[in-house]
C-alpha cells in the first residue's frame, strides 16, 4: 500500500513547493538564472495554476511534500500544447514510481482539456528525468517550442496525447 498520494495543490502548500523545487534545482547543480529556480510563479503557486486548463499536483506523504509537477498550456501555442511545469521530487520520492504516476495523472489532465501533445523542457544532465520522460513517450526535438523562457534548458521533448 502506498504511503503517499497525489493531489492538487492548496495554498498551505505554498511554501514546501517552492522549498523542494528550489532543493532539487540546487541538488542537481542547476544554474538560478534561466530556469524554473528564478520563476515568480514559485511564490504563488496555487494562484499560477488557478483558472481553466492548469493544474498543480503535490505528493504528500506523512504531511510532507516530497513531489511536485503541472500542467499548463505552452505560452505561444497554447490552444493544441500543453507543457508538463516543474515536475520535481525529493531524493526520498525516487524510484518509487511515483513519478510515473504524476506523469499519468497529469497526462490525463491534458488529454481531458483538449491538448493534443504535450512538451516539457530540461536539462542535459538531469539524467534519471529524461529517462523518465523518454519511458513515458517524450521525444527529444531540435529546437524549443512557446516562449517558457528557461534559456538555459537545453534539452526539449514533446509527446502526442
Amino acid at each position: 500500500m502506498n504511503t503517499w498520494k497525489i493531489r492538487e495543490i492548496k495554498p498551505e502548500d505554498n511554501q514546501q513547493v517552492k522549498e523542494l523545487v528550489r532543493s532539487v534545482l540546487v541538488e542537481m547543480g542547476v544554474p538560478k538564472v534561466g530556469t524554473a529556480y528564478e520563476d515568480k510563479a514559485l511564490d504563488d503557486m496555487t494562484r499560477t495554476y488557478e483558472g481553466e486548463k492548469k493544474v498543480y499536483y503535490v505528493v504528500e506523504e506523512n504531511s510532507k511534500i516530497i513531489g511536485s509537477a503541472g500542467i499548463a498550456p505552452l505560452t505561444g501555442e497554447e490552444e493544441t500544447i500543453c507543457e508538463l511545469q516543474k515536475m520535481y521530487f525529493l531524493p526520498e520520492a525516487r524510484g518509487r514510481g511515483i513519478g510515473m504516476k504524476m506523469i499519468n495523472q497529469c497526462m490525463d489532465f491534458g488529454r481531458e482539456q483538449g491538448f493534443k501533445k504535450c512538451y516539457i523542457e530540461t536539462l542535459p544532465y538531469m539524467e534519471n528525468a529524461r529517462k523518465l520522460y523518454h519511458k513515458n513517450n517524450f521525444e527529444v526535438i531540435e529546437k524549443p517550442l512557446g516562449n517558457t523562457g528557461h534559456y538555459n534548458c537545453t534539452v526539449f521533448m514533446v509527446r502526442d496525447l
